[in-house]
Formats: structure tokens, C-alpha cells, sequence
């Protein structure tokens, strides 16, 4: 699996949403869609969408989606 598969700001938009499986996440996108007021947050939710769709249920299970945190690599370890 292609570690580098999502971008920053796709991996952001993930984490917002529940990421228990790919099905839900995928429809909790779609949902939220009207609701994006700007047009490169749609670009960048299609392109999610896109993504998660193609991937196994169990690539998607070993895949773990890591926030960006304040412009640096987010660390579970640190207290925020």
C-alpha cells in the first residue's frame, strides 16, 4: 500500500469524520458536502472519496490516518 496515498489536508478532512470503516466514512463525506462552503474543500472530498473507494476493506483497516497538528506532524505522544 502507497504510504503517501493522501495528502495533508485529505488526511485532515478524514479525521474530522468517523473513521471506523470506509463505508461510513465515505457516506459521512458525502453528506457533509452541501455544506462546504468552499470549492477546494469539495476537490479535496472527492478525491477521498475516490481514494477510500478503491481500497480493500482490509487495506483500509491497516491504514492509520495521522492529523496534521498546527502546521507539524501530529505525535499521540505529545500533551496538546
Amino acid at each position: 500500500m502507497d504510504l503517501t496515498l493522501f495528502t495533508v489536508e485529505e488526511e485532515n478532512l478524514i479525521c474530522i469524520f468517523n473513521t471506523s470503516d470506509k463505508n461510513t466514512l465515505m457516506d459521512n463525506i458525502w453528506a457533509a458536502m452541501p455544506g462546504f462552503e468552499e470549492d477546494e474543500l469539495c476537490e479535496i472530498a472527492d478525491s477521498v472519496i475516490a481514494k477510500i473507494g478503491k481500497m480493500s476493506d482490509e487495506e483500509y483497516a491497516a491504514f492509520r490516518f495521522n492529523p496534521a497538528y498546527f502546521g507539524g506532524e501530529y505525535d499521540e505522544t505529545e500533551e496538546v
